[in-house]
């Protein structure tokens, strides 16, 4: 099992081989996923939608769900094997497009570090 930290509570997610600490708060951040919602899903039984199933993405390689069709940017990212760390998940998510020229992604980005912190540390929640 993989030990998050979330505003000082403890979530344990299945282990990817390491322990990762994410600073954020993982409630707020559920909250702040509501942003997210239109295109994206969490949980036992989600599926993609415009975007892919985001469940225990902290951790995971880019571009790792086989069911989803992704952008040539994030699909080269996953095969030179990039993963989704907690640092890679705030710079995409601070401005998709800047991070990753040609994704598909629409979203606009969440400004505020704090906004990216607790939805990461939501994500870090969700593991499979």
């Amino acid at each position: 099992m993989r030990t998050i930290l979330a505003a000082g509570l403890l979530a344990t997610t299945p282990a990817l081989g390491f322990a990762q600490d994410v600073e954020g708060d993982a409630e707020a951040g559920e909250k702040v996923f509501r942003k997210c919602q239109a295109c994206h899903a969490v949980g036992e039984g989600a599926e993609n939608k415009v975007g892919p199933v985001l469940t225990g993405i902290v951790g995971k390689p880019v571009a790792a769900n086989e069911d989803f069709d992704y952008s040539d940017v994030l699909a080269e990212m996953g095969a030179e094997g990039k993963e989704w760390t907690p640092e890679e998940l705030a710079a995409f998510l601070e401005k998709p497009r800047d991070y990753a020229k040609g994704t598909k992604m629409a979203f606009a980005g969440l400004r505020k570090e704090e906004e990216r912190m607790n939805v990461i540390a939501y994500l870090a929640s969700t593991g499979e």
